[in-house]
């Protein structure tokens, strides 16, 4: 090779590395770390250098030409190839996370002393070419991160993603990936993972300022990383080094500067006396925030022991005044403990090195609750406070051992913390608590929902509570989870072979329960009389009284084995084989597993191909497997203690305080969903015997192309296909038919008849069943269509991207068009904001899934995103972000009616709505099948922000951002409920915007790096 094709490969080799963003990885088991690999003359010595740590390696070259060396942290080194004849080619390159880095010196001419080495420390765009990896990720480091205007959160920064959406605001901060439900993904920090398994809903927050890179892997990851279906997020921290380094800075979003929100109308036609009239005035609601961070980091012993610390103090002050037809406004106050995180790291020699990360995220919601006149917007009286837990404490401990030149380990051991307790405090100082006692409901003022149609309420005024603090469920006040985790990962070289295997561990505990405020919700209805139609004057109201109390400790244990082998078939085509076998086992609270799935065989497999030989051109592939554990969450009251009930009475009168009815008489008896008073459930029955896991199959092709050496271009498609749910259902029927056939006597509800199991929705289920509740199981095997049809979710995408990278500036852009199909979302319920992981009310009964197939809510159509930093000079740059997507489906869910004489008791849940006022108990309501209600409107949002670096105050730097600066507000979720639960009366809340686009706002930062 000459000298000049020499350079021409060594400069796309720079780009590969300097392109930011990168797509996957060479290396196995890289939670963590990264690797370096590339090509030389056999017997050559490839040496590894970084002077801010003291790391230093020697690698000999393979016979093959192949040099590799794994498990690095990431961060600069400078890469020497030492020649027989003592002559040296130098490189500087930058290791990312969960990547394999490329440095290619095949082809330096003998005698060469010094090539002038490739610097690619600097900014780096996105989505490098690297021919070594088969899967699909994308990295950002804290660096770019600084210079684009984005929140600085894990979510926000994994939003930049192609092919990821942000989930239904009713699960917090959280994304959907692929199609996949907001509770599908795995979070990692260091290794360590950080989802909080109890629901899967949220994750440990390390304080943003210490993340030193943020991997998103979006679909085709190895066969080490298990138990999601959607994505995952794995960020490591930063770390100390030779050089110390220290920094503080202030963030402050100002709400003077913040636009006022949109407010929320009746937007429903079958309602005309209230279209267009105002729900919820927003006019008077506030949101200001401001952090303050400081950093450090250094050697406490120069190349062998270094330390760094980061805090972040941060406080969000928001006022919410409510509806217009609340009686009650809110104001809260999110300030806890400062969030903080230590790094150690102790290189022992350049064979092992130790590292321990300690994190806390504690952190207290406060939130007042004060009075207000109905129909007002007014603040009067405190009517109590609520005071929310979040977050713990987390310690990682791990080493990295080089046993050989070809063989590595790394070893992990982790632990966590993490509170969920709520408790209330009245006006006059009294406390009100839930103990998780199931015989002892919450205390304090009882819930109350007024659903009767407007004109009822018009005569005899709006029911509601005076006294109601939250209106919702309270956590057990000593609600917490802990997690011990353990896992060993294996790399080793073997020829074209470069092999990946280990074992992991994960432990998880949940102290649960909940109780609603009051101990009850009460809910007022209208019925429409013997006509069973509305407007006709023979109507009265009626209220249901509903109990929920749970309580327990309950446990998941998993684990699983993993092998995988990236095969160098040729100089130009990688092979990549995977396969992963994962355990779980649930437990309930009484200590008795409940569910266990042995050895769930997932296969992974791959391809790359240098098409030209020199990483301009990769063509890739995968196909794969994946699976999902139950969270704990399913336990607390499918499988434990619990209590449920529900009634309802005639009453006489209206506490005017409370809310609460009086005069009550009982309207029939007692109804039980999925228990009885308390008593134990037979773990034997909870669950299907042939139970399978949740688990989809997924298919990637894509490739990339160089078009010079600042930018390139990518095409991926995207299948993914749900092949087996877990879900619960409810219909007891078809085993009660058959115990009666079999001349039994059931007794319901039962210890060992419970009415909700857990099944896979659409397969044939073996249950076993104590019948007359005497001991004796019984063993029933229920045919799939009696229960409900298959479980059926898919996603097909085909994702654009372009990025570029020149001295001054990097941008990235992406479109995706995908379809998201099925009759499910998966964990959640975005529909009707149901956060019960696992056990939604999809499948409790197979009447629920009629016309339920068509487009999900995480369904959007086209996504643009475009984002990147210009640098105009020494002193001045400037970022942007821009995100246009096409809006999520919105369904029309109403009554079903006529069923056994009467309307379903799962109310309004069900995909049809009737299409007069006096709604479907006229007659069959007409379906309305999943997404055909319509769609939200396409949003888009720009962001911009400015930075000055004066050079007169080096180390000083100012940023302002400013979101969405055109100021749109678009409905990004509206109420999708159409009708009563109990009447089938059109509802005036249906199509009521739930949440809006954030309103333009603008944030400061001004920070010093010492």
């Amino acid at each position: 090779m000459n000298r000049s094709s020499l350079n021409r490969k060594l400069r796309r080799s720079a780009l590969t590395v300097a392109l930011g963003l990168c797509i996957s990885s060479g290396a196995h088991a890289q939670q963590a770390v990264g690797a370096l690999f590339g090509q030389a003359s056999s017997g050559e010595t490839v040496v590894v250098d970084n002077p801010s740590t003291g790391y230093h390696r020697e690698v000999t070259v393979g016979a093959d030409g192949a040099y590799r060396i794994p498990s690095l942290q990431p961060g600069t080194y400078r890469v020497t190839l030492r020649r027989a004849d003592g002559s040296t080619v130098v490189r500087d390159v930058t290791v990312n996370v969960g990547t394999g880095t490329p440095v290619i010196f095949a082809g330096a001419g003998a005698g060469a002393t010094e090539l002038g080495a490739v610097n690619v420390v600097g900014t780096r765009g996105v989505n490098p070419i690297d021919v070594s990896s088969v899967a699909s990720t994308s990295i950002l480091t804290a660096e770019q991160i600084a210079r684009i205007p984005v929140s600085r959160d894990a979510t926000s920064v994994a939003l930049l993603a192609p092919g990821t959406v942000k989930g239904d605001t009713a699960f917090g901060n959280l994304a959907s990936f692929g199609g996949s439900s907001v509770a599908e993904n795995q979070y990692y920090l260091n290794g360590f993972n950080i989802t909080n398994s109890f629901r899967s809903l949220n994750f440990a927050q390390a304080p943003y300022e210490s993340i030193a890179e943020q991997q998103t892997m979006t679909g085709g990851y190895g066969a080490e990383f298990g138990r999601s279906l959607g994505g995952v997020v794995n960020m490591v921290s930063k770390r100390g080094t030779n050089e110390f380094t220290a920094g503080a800075n202030v963030f402050w979003s100002p709400d003077s500067l913040r636009e006022e929100p949109a407010n929320a109308y009746y937007s429903n036609p079958l309602v005309p006396d209230d279209l267009g009239k105002i729900r919820q005035d927003n006019s008077k609601d506030t949101l200001g925030e401001w952090a303050a961070s400081a950093w450090a980091g250094g050697a406490l012993v120069k190349d062998k022991l270094f330390a760094y610390g980061a805090v972040t103090f941060k406080k969000v002050d928001k006022d919410e005044w409510g509806t217009v037809l609340s009686k009650t406004n809110t104001s809260e106050t999110e300030k806890g403990d400062p969030i903080w995180l230590v790094k150690l790291d102790w290189a022992i020699n350049e064979d092992h090195h130790l590292e321990f990360t300690g994190m806390s995220d504690k952190r207290t919601t406060t939130t007042k609750t004060y009075s207000n006149t109905l129909g007002e917007l007014d603040r009067g009286p405190l009517v109590g406070t609520s005071y929310n837990e979040a977050g713990g404490e987390n310690y990682i401990f791990r080493y990295t051992g080089y046993l050989t030149d070809t063989f590595s380990l790394s070893a992990l051991y982790g632990t966590s913390e993490y509170s969920r307790a709520r408790h209330l405090v009245t006006a006059n100082g009294d406390r009100v608590e839930y103990r998780g006692n199931l015989a002892e409901p919450a205390t304090g003022c009882p819930i109350i929902t007024d659903v009767r149609p407007g004109y009822r309420q018009a005569i005899t005024g709006t029911y509601a509570s005076t006294c109601n603090i939250i209106g919702g469920s309270i956590d057990r006040a000593d609600s917490k989870d802990t997690r011990d985790q353990f896992r060993l990962d294996f790399d080793w070289e073997i020829g074209d072979h470069r092999i990946g295997f280990g074992y992991d561990t994960d432990e998880f505990e949940s102290v649960a329960g909940t109780s609603y405020e009051g101990g009850r919700i009460w809910r007022y209805s209208t019925n429409n009389g013997p006509d069973g139609i509305a407007n006709t004057g023979d109507e009265f109201d009626i209220v249901r009284e509903q109990i929920v109390n749970q309580g327990s400790t309950v446990r998941v244990e998993q684990k699983a084995w993993y092998i995988e082998d990236n095969w160098q078939v040729t100089d130009t085509f990688l092979a990549y084989l995977g396969a992963r076998w994962d355990t779980f086992e649930n437990f309930n609270g009484d200590g008795e597993a409940y569910v266990k799935i042995e050895n769930q065989f997932s296969p992974r497999v791959g391809f790359s191909w240098d098409v030209n030989g020199d990483s301009t051109f990769k063509v890739y592939g995968t196909a794969g497997r994946y699976a999902l554990p139950l969270t704990a969450s399913v336990a607390v009251r499918g499988a434990s203690r619990s209590l449920f009930t529900r009634q309802n009475f005639d009453f006489t009168g209206v506490d005017p305080v409370t809310g609460a009815p009086i005069g009550l008489t009982p309207r029939g008896g007692l109804s039980y969903i999925n228990g009885e008073f308390g008593e134990a459930k037979n773990a034997a029955t909870i669950a299907s015997k042939n139970l399978d896991p949740m688990y989809q199959d997924e298919y990637i092709l894509g490739a990339q192309y160089a078009l010079t050496e600042h930018q390139n271009i990518g095409v991926k498609g995207i299948y993914r296909k749900l092949k087996a749910a877990i879900d619960d259902n409810c219909d007891y029927t078809p085993i009660y038919d058959q115990a009666v056939a079999d001349g039994l006597d059931p007794v319901l509800p039962g210890s060992g008849f419970p009415y909700c199991r857990m099944f896979n929705p659409g397969a044939d289920s073996v249950f076993l069943t104590d019948v007359e509740d005497n001991g004796v199981l019984h063993e029933y095997t229920v045919p799939g269509e009696l229960l409900s049809p298959p479980a059926r979710r898919s996603y097909r995408s085909l994702e654009l991207f372009w990025d570029g990278d020149w001295d001054n500036w990097f941008a990235s852009a992406s479109y995706t068009m995908s379809w998201n199909k099925g009759n499910t979302e998966g964990g959640v319920k975005s529909d009707i904001g149901q956060a019960d992981t696992s056990v939604t009310q999809d499948f409790d009964y197979k009447e629920l899934m009629v016309d339920a197939y068509g487009y999900l809510p995480n369904d959007r159509r086209h996504s643009l995103k475009v984002f990147g930093a210009y640098r105009i000079n020494d002193e001045w740059s400037v970022g942007g972000n821009l995100l246009v997507q096409s809006g999520r489906p919105i369904n029309c869910l109403g009554v079903l009616y006529p069923y056994h004489g009467g309307i379903h008791p799962y109310g309004s849940s069900f995909f049809r709505c009737g299409t007069t006022e006096s709604g479907g108990v006229d007659g069959p309501a007409d379906p309305v099948p999943r997404g055909t209600a319509g769609r939200l409107p396409w949003t888009n949002s720009i962001d911009l922000n400015l930075a000055y670096a004066p050079k007169w105050a080096p180390g000083l730097w100012f940023k302002v951002d400013v979101f969405n600066v055109l100021n749109n507000q678009k409905r990004i979720a509206v109420t999708e409920v159409a009708e009563d639960g109990a009447t089938g009366v059109p509802l005036n809340t249906y199509l009521l915007p739930r949440a809006f686009q954030s309103p333009r706002s603008v944030r400061f930062m001004i920070q010093y790096d010492f």
